[in-house]
Order: C-alpha cells, then structure tokens, then sequence
C-alpha cells in the first residue's frame, strides 16, 4: 500500500512512459484494472498535492527542493507545473536568449531556463513526485489590471528581432480578459489562421520542452490553462504533442483543461467525448462549485465517462480566505468532496486562490493517507442514499467495498446513518482533518438507522469499519 513516505507523484496536464513495454507499466498510466485511477510503480495511487506557486521550475534551488521535500513529508506526490514565465517577482526566466540591445531572438535559446526546467524534472523524479504539464496559459500573453505581461513578453513584436507587427498579425495591447479569447497568439495552427510566421516558434518551443519531458515516467501533459480558445487550438496541440512522444517511442497521457465553471456545458464534450485524443480529463472548473451541486457534477462526469473510464483530474481546488474563488471552507470542502466521489488527482491551488502548501492544507494531505491505510479511495462508492436527517451540505457518505464507511462532515453536525445491511457493532474512529490526526474511537451499533454526531464543529470524517 503507498503511503505518505512512499507515494510521491508530480503532474503536468500530460503524462510520460518510458519506451519499452516494461517501462510503460513502471511508469504512470491509468490504472488497468480501474482507469478512472492512475497507476504508478505498478500500483494504483491517488495523487495529491498542494504548492505555493503553479511554475516551480522557475524556483530558484535549493527553494525548490525544500518546498518538494515538505510535499512528500505530508504524503503529497503531484504537481502541477505550468510552462509560465510571467516577470515580477524577480527570478523568473524566458526561455529565448535576450540579446545585448533587450531584445529577444527566438531562433536562440536561454540555457538557464531550460536548466531549470530539466533540474524540476529530476528533482521531482528523484521524490516520485508526478507532474502536470500546463503548455500554454492564456494570462502569460496578456494584460490586465494586474500586470501588463504582453508588454514583456518576447512573443510580442516590439520585443524580439524575428518579426514586426505587421508580419505577425499581433497588436501592441490586450488588455481584455483573455476569456474573451481575443489574441491572435491563439489562432496560428493551420485549421483557424494558419499563421506559420508565429507557429513556427511556438512549434519549437514545445519541441524543446518535449525534448527534456519526455526523459521521464511520471510526466501528464495538459495543453492549456481554463481556456475558452477554439477547439482546433486544443486538437492541433494535442496531436502535435501525441506524434512527437510516437516518435520518440514514448507512451503519454494528455487532456485539457476548458474554462467553463459548469461541467455540463458543451465545451467540456471536447474532451469527455473524444477518448481516443484525450487520456484524462481535468475538472479543475468545478471548484468554481459549491455544497451539493459542486458533489452532483462532479458524479454526472463520472457516470458520463463511465462506458470508457479515464482519470478525472482536479489539479487546481480553489478556496481560501482572502482569495477571489471562496473562502478555506470552500477549499477544505471541495479538497474532500473530490477525494471521496473519486478522483484521480486532488491539489490545493496556489495562494491566495487556494491554501497551497499550508498547514491547513498538509493537514489534510495527512488525513486522506491516514484513510487509505484503512481503505483506499478507489474502493469507495458514494452513498448519500443512506443518509437522513441530513442539512444540504451537511455530510457526504461513501462505502468501500472492504466494508468500510466514511462519513465526511463539513462543519460539525449530525446526520442518520443506515446501516442496516450491517449487523453487530462496528468501530467509528475519528480523523480530525483540520489537525491531520487521529481524534478517537468507539463502538457502534448495526443494523439499523444510527445517529452520527460530529465531535465538534470544523471537517471531520468519521470511518466506520464494518470488518473488526
């Protein structure tokens, strides 16, 4: 069984196997004998993670070793790592080489970001941390209220010697929001503008990415962040990633990751609908989500996808306070909602969108291990049926096929239990998940409706083991 000191995954919206057969099954795969899971090692594990920042291959070292040793200490093993190389803190990198005049040649490369984006890779493989590759994200070719990132950026004209404005279709500014989807950044492949001017570099960018990333085992390739761009954009990208790793001999695992909040909406058919492109999927957007419908959505997918099974990914959980996207209570709910209706991957976003690598949210990572040693999530099936006397939002149930029940509680409470098709006392231990420990035990009785009582308020989750 994994556990927090041996399972450590990192993630990148696309996954990596080595050559040769042997390989594929060390490496990280969907689960053969239930893909809604990853395997890796040979074994399947839940991925989950929690970082204060979604590029750390631009950290500086020995920053980034210290923040993945405190990850894998907590029992996290997963990342997620955009390609992103937006400036303001003062230590990120651009992956062309800036000339002597400030400009920028595309036909040239900066060593030292691309070194820092190979030591992540070794560095996280060393850990069995999985990475999820992000390619492109639509805020790095921007510019809004919070930073003007187009200005900077080397793609723009006026900032390189490789084309004017004229020649590649760009304009001086963008300020709208970029769900509006108005840069032509995102329109060169061959089926929307066929811009070869600026395709060509973006073309060998991800070449050159491919060329480090495809190293390794433990490596998922998504190919934007909460995009609204045009579904050739995503298909194009997809099978330009996809021929590369054939021909490479290499085995990968890819998805995107659209920006619609609801996943019912029609983009989202992108994906969930088309398996044979797409290895996974990434409903990172239903942490846009609350309460109940925040639950049902993300099981209306799972039951969607359930003819052809692939890993559901939620690489980004949303809440904390202070933040744009719900409060820490929003972020601890949709963290155990998502662990406990299945998914594949769970991560804290980064502050101060999310709780990152806070005590908080280690906490929890220590709190879903705990759990596992009694009964592995992808045992679990939901079970809300059984539950009465139950406020909207109250508590979330599921069985494990080894007899075990979980009983989640958001904040505090009390709730029915069915537990009729049981019979003699079973044992409810306590997981304090805000402490991450352990909070006692005691008898129950079978057989009947049995009130269940929260220890106090905050998230608990209480486990009843049917097999004592």
């Amino acid at each position: 069984m994994w556990t927090k000191h041996t399972l450590h995954v990192m993630a990148i919206c696309v996954i990596l196997v080595l050559p040769a057969a042997a390989a594929e099954y060390n490496g990280l795969r969907p689960w053969p004998e239930n893909p809604f899971f990853w395997q890796f090692r040979g074994e399947p594990t839940l991925l989950l993670g929690g970082t204060d920042d979604d590029n750390l291959f631009q950290w500086p070292s020995p920053q980034l070793e210290e923040h993945l040793d405190a990850l894998v200490a907590a029992g996290g093993n997963y990342i997620r790592n955009t390609m992103s190389d937006r400036h303001g803190r003062g230590w990120e990198l651009y992956p062309f080489k800036q000339l002597d005049n400030g400009n920028y040649d595309l036909d040239q490369w900066n060593l030292a970001y691309w070194e820092r984006f190979s030591r992540m890779l070794r560095e996280t493989a060393r850990r069995d941390v999985v990475v999820q590759i992000e390619i492109w994200d639509r805020f790095d070719y921007t510019d809004n209220k919070d930073a003007n990132h187009w200005q900077a950026h080397p793609y723009n004209p006026k900032n390189n010697v490789n084309y004017t404005y004229a020649e590649s279709g760009f304009g001086k500014a963008y300020s709208d929001h970029p769900g509006r989807n108005k840069q032509p950044f995102f329109f060169t492949t061959p089926k929307q503008r066929n811009n070869k001017v600026v395709l060509r570099y973006q073309q060998r960018f991800v070449e050159k990415m491919l060329s480090y990333s495809l190293e390794y085992s433990h490596v998922l390739y998504c190919m934007d962040n909460e995009t609204s761009a045009e579904e050739a954009w995503a298909r194009y990208w997809a099978t330009f990633v996809k021929e590369r790793a054939k021909a490479a001999d290499k085995r990968i695992y890819i998805t995107e990751m659209w920006d619609d909040w609801d996943l019912r909406a029609e983009r989202h058919q992108r994906t969930f609908a088309h398996p044979e492109l797409y290895d996974f999927v990434d409903v990172s957007q239903n942490n846009q989500k609350k309460g109940q419908e925040h639950w049902d959505n993300f099981l209306w997918v799972r039951e969607h996808l359930s003819p052809q099974p692939r890993p559901m990914n939620t690489t980004k959980t949303y809440g904390a306070d202070g933040g744009r996207h719900g409060n820490t209570q929003d972020g601890l709910e949709r963290f155990w909602r998502h662990v406990l209706a299945g998914a594949a991957v769970v991560r804290f976003h980064r502050p101060d969108s999310g709780l990152g690598l806070s005590p908080l949210s280690k906490a929890s990572l220590r709190a879903v291990r705990m759990l596992e040693e009694v009964a592995p999530t992808w045992t679990f099936s939901p079970a809300n049926d059984l539950l009465s006397e139950r406020s909207p939002d109250e508590a979330y149930l599921v069985r494990s096929s080894r007899g075990i029940y979980a009983l989640y509680f958001t904040e505090g409470g009390a709730v029915h239990v069915d537990l009729s098709a049981a019979h003699g006392t079973a044992m409810l231990r306590w997981l304090d998940i805000e402490k991450g420990a352990w909070a006692g035990s005691h008898p129950i009785q079978t057989g009947g409706g049995t009130e269940v009582t929260a220890p106090s308020k905050g998230h608990w989750l209480a486990v009843i083991n049917f097999s004592q």
